[in-house]
This record gives structure tokens, C-alpha cells and sequence, in this order.
């Protein structure tokens, strides 16, 4: 197996070529044609992630966010992207991630959300191309429901500890737009389309003042988006089944943000 078998794959489920013209995904460190013998999958390529690969004999690791967003001018130990370079170099790990293209397919990080709140008559919010691919998603919930209703159904399909959220309408909530990771700037797109509620994450103080029968809700970065890494394990998976490849032990660990009640 090589790492190109890896990437194509991947790639044949979020292509490259739709990917946004800020991002970096694609294969980060290692070359196609290396050797792999195994893939562990995780969120964010992080030390942690790069040693628990090695320790399973895996020589590729696959993110949804890029190690190397933009340009590098050193590479210091001291900070996590240099340690973390450094360390797959070392050891010989291959690194890739699916960032924006897995956010743009509708099996992707916006459409896995969508499906985990059931909702119906999902399409895609920012259309790209022939409609097939875009950020975002909009659909219908189950069943109309009042916000604060809402607030505590999103918050137990996701298994949230907290939401942001704007002042809770009456309702009723029935069309829903969601965008997996930073997707303030979506928000009057959203309503514009008949959204009742956006729910995304990364929402700016100003934008939680909405405007009236709208309601925004900031569910975090890392839990929108997370579920993306058992899509990528799924269809390594589905194209490689006797291959060695894992999900993190320590994923649920693995956010950034914690959350304190004091």
C-alpha cells in the first residue's frame, strides 16, 4: 500500500479540487508514493495524534484541519505546529488532511449534522457548480418547534455541555441552515434562504444580536465538526477493509476548548 492509494480514496469522497482558496488540504508532509502500513485517523494533527500513531504502527495520519495552514518561516519545537512538524518528519509519518472539501460534500461535516438532527429536504446552503457540492446545509426539523425547544433538542443530539445562543423566538422553528466550523459570516445568507435558525460555531458578540423570528445558536468549532472523523475512517475503510487503519483513543479528549462550571 502507498500513501496515494490513502489519498485517493479520500479524495474520490471530498476532491481537492473544490477545496476553498485559503485552505491547505491535500497531503502536507510525506510524498505519494511512500509506504504506509497504517492510518490513524484524527481532528487536529497534534503531537499527541502523531505519537499515538507511531506507538500503533501506523506511518500516515489523516485530519480534518490542515497541520500548515500558511506559510511557515521556522520551525520551533516549542510551538505545537513546529513540534508537530518536526515529529512526523522524524518518524517518518505521512500527513494529510480534508479540511474544506469535506465541509463542501453533502456526505461531509455540514451534511453529518444535518443527519444527526434529522432533518428533512436537505440542500446544500451555498451552492457551488452544477448545486452539487457548497457550505452548509438547510432543511426542515422533524417537527416545528419553539426555541427553546430547539436549544435543548440540538443540545442533546450532540451531546453538548453548552450552547451560545442568541435570544430564543417563540417560534415556530421549522427550516434550519447549519455550517460545520467558522460559519458567522453564513448567518444572513441563512435567513435570507427562510432560515428560522443558524447553528454553527465561531460566532462573533455582534452577530448573536439578531434580527426578529431569526435565532443563532454557536455550538462549538470542534463539536460541529468532529463526526467527520469516523466518515474519513468509514470510507478508508470501505475501499481498503483488511487494512490497518484507526480512529484516535484519545479524540474525545482532543478539543482545544474545555469547559469549566465553577
Amino acid at each position: 500500500m502507498k500513501v496515494g492509494d490513502i489519498t485517493a480514496a479520500l479524495e474520490a469522497f471530498a476532491p481537492l479540487r473544490i477545496q476553498e482558496s485559503w485552505d491547505n488540504s491535500g497531503l502536507i508532509i510525506g510524498s505519494s508514493e511512500d509506504p504506509v502500513h497504517g492510518v490513524m485517523v484524527g481532528f487536529d494533527c497534534t503531537t499527541e495524534l502523531i505519537r499515538e500513531a507511531v506507538e500503533k504502527g501506523c506511518d500516515m495520519v489523516v485530519t480534518h484541519h490542515p497541520l500548515i495552514f500558511k506559510g511557515i518561516r521556522r520551525i520551533d519545537s516549542k510551538d505545537p505546529v513546529g513540534a508537530a512538524i518536526m515529529l512526523a518528519v522524524r518518524s517518518g509519518v505521512a500527513v494529510y488532511a480534508a479540511h474544506t472539501t469535506a465541509d463542501k460534500v453533502i456526505a461531509g461535516v455540514s451534511g453529518a449534522m444535518a443527519r444527526r438532527l434529522e432533518l428533512k429536504g436537505v440542500q446544500i446552503l451555498v451552492p457551488e457548480d452544477d448545486g452539487t457540492v457548497g457550505l452548509g446545509v438547510i432543511g426542515h426539523f422533524p417537527r416545528p418547534m419553539s426555541g427553546q425547544e430547539a436549544l435543548r433538542y440540538v443540545k442533546e443530539k450532540f451531546g453538548l455541555k453548552v450552547i451560545k445562543s442568541s435570544r430564543p423566538i417563540e417560534g415556530p422553528i421549522d427550516k434550519v441552515a447549519l455550517l460545520g466550523g467558522s460559519g458567522g459570516a453564513e448567518a444572513s445568507l441563512a435567513q435570507a434562504k427562510g432560515a428560522q435558525l443558524y447553528i454553527t460555531a465561531d460566532i462573533s458578540y455582534h452577530s448573536f444580536f439578531t434580527p426578529e423570528g431569526f435565532m443563532v445558536m454557536d455550538i462549538g468549532h470542534f463539536e460541529s465538526e468532529v463526526e467527520i472523523v469516523d466518515i474519513f475512517l468509514a470510507e478508508i475503510r470501505k475501499k481498503f477493509p483488511t487494512f490497518a487503519s484507526y480512529k484516535s483513543a484519545a479524540l474525545d479528549r482532543s478539543n482545544p476548548v474545555h469547559y469549566f462550571v465553577v
